[in-house]
This record gives C-alpha cells, sequence and structure tokens, in this order.
C-alpha cells in the first residue's frame, strides 16, 4: 500500500485539444492521516492513461476521432477509488500496483468491450489482481467506477465479517458471472459515495469517517461479488491472444519497418486466416486496421515528443513508422485524432 502523506486536493482540466496543464492545486492540511482527490478531464489518450496514480498503462486509440474523457480519483487508506469515462475505443494493457485487487462496474456503455478476452458491456462487473495483466479493449462509450485495494486486506475482512473466502470467487482477472442486481447496487453505492465525496471532501479529514467508508467501501465489494464467478462467456482462447501479443510486439520491435500481415503470418507461422480469427476474438479489430491504429499512435507520441526538435518534420516522424505515402497518412491520422500531424507537432511545447 502506497502512504499518502498530505491532503490535497487537485483540479486538472483541459477543455480544449492541447496537452493539459495542471491549474495551481489548493492544499487541504490536516493530521498525520490524509487523503488525495483528483479531477481530470483530459484530450490526449496517452495523458489520460499516465493520470491514474500507481498503475502503469498504455493507451492504443483503436476508433477514430478526437479524444476525451476524464478521471476522477480518490486516495485513503487502504482505497483508491476512481470513476474513467472515455469516447473511444481503446486497447489499455499494464498493470495495477503489487498486492491489490481491483473491482469494478460499467455504469453505462455504448458497444461491447472484451476484457481479459470475456464479454463486457454495461452493467458488467469485473475484476483484476495486482499481478494480473491488464488486457482492455473498452467499448465505443465507456463509464466505469472502481475500487482498488490491498488483496490481503480484503480477503481478511471477507473471512471476519462474512465467513467467505473472497478469492474463491476472484482467482482470475476477468468480467464475474453475477447477478444484475448485484452489479447494480454497487454501482449506486460507488457513484452516491464518490459524488458526495467530491462535494464535501473534507469529510475525509475525519478518521472516523474514513474508517467508516471504508468498511462500507469493502462491505459493499464483498456482497457484490460473494455469488460471483468466472463469467462462462469466454470468448477468447489462451492461443488467440497469445498471437495479438506476439503480433504487436513484433510491430513495435521493427518500427522502422512497415510490417504487413504477411510479414506477421510468416513470423508467427499462422494462416492468415489465424490472425484474422485471433484479432477479430480478442480485439474486435481486424489485423489491417489494428497495424494502422498501432503505428499512428505511435506516430503521435513521437510528435508530442519531438516538436520540441527544430530539425524534425511530420515526413521524418511519419517515414519512421513506415508512412511513405503523406498525403494518405495525413488522411488516416486526422481521422484517427481529428487533427493533422502538423497541428499535433504545433501544439505541443517540448
Amino acid at each position: 500500500m502506497v502512504a499518502k502523506l498530505c491532503y490535497k486536493h487537485c483540479l486538472m482540466n483541459s477543455q480544449n485539444s492541447s496537452l493539459s496543464r495542471p491549474h495551481p492545486s489548493p492544499i487541504i492540511h490536516g493530521d498525520e492521516d490524509c487523503f488525495i482527490l483528483t479531477q481530470n478531464v483530459l484530450r490526449d489518450a496517452d495523458e489520460h492513461a499516465a493520470g491514474l496514480q500507481h498503475w502503469q498503462q498504455e493507451y492504443e486509440q483503436l476508433s477514430g476521432g478526437v479524444f476525451a474523457g476524464s478521471l476522477d480519483e480518490i486516495w485513503f487508506g487502504n482505497i483508491q477509488m476512481f470513476r474513467e469515462r472515455t469516447n473511444q475505443i481503446l486497447h489499455e494493457t499494464g498493470q495495477s500496483w503489487g498486492g491489490s485487487r481491483t473491482i469494478a462496474v460499467t455504469i453505462d456503455a455504448i458497444g461491447e468491450g472484451l476484457f481479459s478476452g470475456t464479454t463486457l458491456n454495461r452493467g458488467s462487473l469485473f475484476t483484476l489482481g495486482g499481478d494480473g495483466v491488464l488486457d482492455f479493449r473498452t467499448p465505443k462509450q465507456l463509464d466505469v467506477i472502481a475500487v482498488t485495494t490491498g488483496a490481503e486486506e480484503l480477503r481478511e475482512f471477507a473471512y471476519a465479517v462474512c465467513d467467505i473466502d473472497i478469492e474463491d470467487n476472484l482467482a482470475t482477472s476477468g468480467v464475474l458471472n453475477h447477478s444484475v442486481d448485484a452489479a447494480h447496487c454497487l454501482g449506486q453505492f460507488l457513484e452516491l459515495l464518490l459524488s458526495s465525496i467530491k462535494d464535501s471532501p473534507y469529510i475525509l479529514n475525519h478518521p472516523q469517517i474514513r474508517k467508516e467508508i471504508e468498511e462500507e467501501i469493502l462491505t459493499n465489494l464483498v456482497v457484490a461479488t460473494s455469488d460471483a464467478g468466472p463469467s462462462n462467456q469466454m470468448v477468447t482462447g489462451p492461443s488467440r491472444k497469445s498471437v495479438v501479443d506476439k503480433a504487436k510486439a513484433y510491430v513495435l520491435e521493427h518500427h522502422e519497418d512497415p510490417v504487413t500481415v504477411i510479414d506477421l503470418c510468416k513470423v508467427l507461422q499462422i494462416s492468415r486466416r489465424t490472425l484474422q480469427y485471433s484479432f477479430e476474438s480478442v480485439l474486435d479489430i481486424n489485423p489491417v486496421t489494428y497495424l494502422r491504429a498501432i503505428r499512428l499512435n505511435r506516430v503521435r507520441r513521437a510528435l508530442k515528443v519531438g516538436s520540441g526538435v527544430t530539425s524534425m518534420t511530420v515526413a521524418d516522424i511519419a517515414a519512421r513508422w513506415g508512412f511513405w505515402h503523406l498525403s494518405r497518412f495525413a488522411c488516416n491520422y486526422k481521422q484517427m485524432f481529428g487533427e493533422l500531424p502538423s497541428e499535433t507537432l504545433r501544439k505541443h511545447p517540448y
């Protein structure tokens, strides 16, 4: 568990499409205990991925359009609670902090997502262990609330309060086989709690309030998952996920060459049909579109970093990632991110 050093109520807001800049952060002083409340409104998927404290994440944007997201996060005691909203299909990869257990519920979703190979939509309840790997192809529109806490602390609480071993139901990361009412009740409780704390963050100055809220959160998590188990809606076998993971690794390792579907088939020693099925079952996208999206995301990151280098041009960066037809590249880039590559280079000072 990561110790907090002070009360801090932070606000970051970027309503325009430029790189977000934090506004001055008022600090609320208290006793030796503390909480942190952060609110982010962002127009950049990379900034959004980096916004969640003590998680290692990378977001690849797969659908076209200007990204818009928000992230509200509260830390106190042994609780990290956050609400995340996004408006594009993303492939989220990474890991939470060690020894943790995350339980989340989708408040709203437009379209289906895939979390650790299981289908996810509105009202889904899902989990991720601290030692597990985040693998989430999000729906087009997503509103999710999650709680991350110490796995051992949650297990001990479940034993002491409810006399159950919660890890029996949360053995693997994925979408849980739960009742609609369980997810709805948990979602309503977390929404109300998060809203109340945002309206009156000073209530967390009081140790007794923090203790009561933490116990109420843990109780609701245990109740929501006590009758849940791994979903039977598994749509992705380990072999297909392995194909996608290896394909992505190969593309990133060979960024100087425009990797093709045929290249991947030869390297992975699989048929084009197997590659197609693997990508469609894991990410609901065909390999050609995915390869282009990966390279476009890498170009965008390079443009933001390279904007401070006077000799760096859009053509140089595009060529590095295998885009040789500049007008076609610019069209694909704008379709994906809602702006021309030259605009990205101009608006992100190094």
